[in-house]
């Protein structure tokens, strides 16, 4: 059995201005994307260029932060903010949603694609294998923060969180950080490498991801504010089923439909 390290939020600090690790991840998945964006530009693995992918980039955040937020107020939380709305703009007390972020960044790519005369899948076919580094980034700062940790549980590796008790549970953000994130990685960009029909390589990532979250959320605390849902399934598992669900459908579609996609390599 482990102990959660208890690290301090704060990574440093200059002046009055704090920053906070959970923010340096956030900057970090942007880089990475920024970073490997560009390198399957350079190899001609798309249409989009380089100052294409900046000005996506800059969507994309915008995408993740308000969908992420409004995600979460309208999945999770939303009888609290209807009845204190001005919480809605403590974002740093916390409460981001990947599925509200999701929806904020396909609404981006809309937006991009249509002001850019690009498919809407050539983008999101560019964008599915660049989101796996990012969700990584993501839960290490959930594990850094002590936050979103597991079940209850004997498991050999077992951790305790002092900041919430003293039971040993799964370290469910490095589940994650493995499932949603080197994994999904390495599934939706092998899958990536080889010319693929529009859509495909965005039916790969929804289905890859829907499972890992689903399969992780049985080790998962369910938020103490929701519990389990139906079927004893947790909010997170129920917002992942549609996922797979339309994973599949745009991998038929495309089956159907063989336009020749972004990924031409």
């Amino acid at each position: 059995m482990f102990v959660h390290p208890q690290f301090d939020p704060i990574a440093f600090q200059i002046g009055p201005l704090a920053v906070r690790w959970y923010g340096l991840m956030y900057l970090l998945a942007f880089t990475l994307v920024l970073v490997l964006g560009r390198w399957r530009i350079a190899r001609g693995l798309t249409k989009l260029t380089a100052r294409d992918l900046d000005d996506l980039l800059f969507f994309g955040m915008l995408g993740t932060i308000v969908g992420g937020r409004l995600g979460y107020v309208v999945f999770y939380k939303a009888s609290h903010y209807l009845a204190h709305p001005l919480d809605l703009f403590k974002v740093w007390e916390g409460g981001m949603s990947f599925h509200g972020g999701l929806i904020g960044v396909i609404v981006a790519m809309l937006i991009f694609a249509r002001r850019r005369g690009f498919s809407f899948w050539t983008v999101a076919d560019f964008v599915a294998p660049l989101v796996p580094t990012g969700l990584a980034a993501g839960r290490t700062g959930n594990f850094i923060n002590g936050e979103l940790w597991g079940r209850p549980t004997d498991v050999p590796w077992a951790m305790v969180f002092p900041q919430h008790d003293a039971l040993p549970r799964h370290p469910s953000q490095l589940y994650e950080v493995f499932g949603e994130g080197v994994l999904l990685f390495i599934l939706v960009w092998w899958f990536a490498r080889r010319p693929r029909a529009e859509g495909a390589v965005s039916g790969v990532f929804l289905i890859g991801y829907g499972i890992a979250r689903f399969c992780v959320e049985f080790t998962r605390e369910p938020d103490d504010f929701l519990g389990l849902l139906a079927g004893g399934l947790s909010m997170g598992q129920w917002l992942s089923l549609p996922m797979i669900a339309f994973g599949i459908g745009i991998l038929i579609w495309s089956r159907r439909n063989p336009r020749p996609g972004a990924t031409l390599a």
